[in-house]
């Protein structure tokens, strides 16, 4: 039984190696949202040579951590700013593999005065993309608080990424 689990253990490893971040996201059956316009004069994205720079892009979810979400709500939204952020990257580039590496991310979180575990609830975002990209979707990153976002929104990320030549 130890070795069958093992062999089981194994089997999953390896599964996802090779895959590509699409065929990451059909299996853990995340469906990448439509990539609206911007509310207000900007562009969600910028190249500029082999750089893409997104714009910030924030949670759905509203409310100041420390004070009306948690921990793990924060990260929760964290994770869903991911999903949007990788649906702007498909937009951006036609095909997820062209992303050679994340090079920054930054993190912002609508956070009460009290509150002092914003890399926590980035690692929401951190974790998804390790998750569909790899060691490509480790990345340089600053988590830090603000006393409030737009809208009430309890997280933006703004992301920059190199793409392959």
């Amino acid at each position: 039984m130890k070795n069958l689990s093992l062999l089981l253990f194994i089997l999953v490893c390896f599964s996802s190696l090779g895959q590509t971040p699409e065929e990451k996201l059909n299996h853990l059956n995340i469906k990448l949202p439509e990539v609206t316009e911007p509310s207000a004069n900007f562009v969600k994205w910028r190249q500029t040579g082999n750089l893409l720079y997104l714009a910030g892009d924030g949670s759905k979810m509203k409310g100041k951590l420390g004070e009306d979400l948690t921990i793990d709500q924060g990260y929760e939204a964290a994770r869903q700013t991911g999903i949007d952020i990788i649906a702007t990257l498909k937009a951006a580039t036609g095909d997820l593999s062209r992303i050679k590496q994340f090079i920054k991310v930054r993190g912002m979180v609508n956070s009460s005065s009290e509150f002092y575990d914003q890399p926590k609830v980035i690692n929401g975002f951190s974790d998804l993309m390790v998750e569909i990209f790899g060691d490509k979707g480790k990345h340089a990153r600053v988590a830090v608080g603000h006393c409030s976002l737009p809208s009430n929104i309890a997280v933006e990320i703004e992301v920059i990424v190199e793409l392959e030549e």
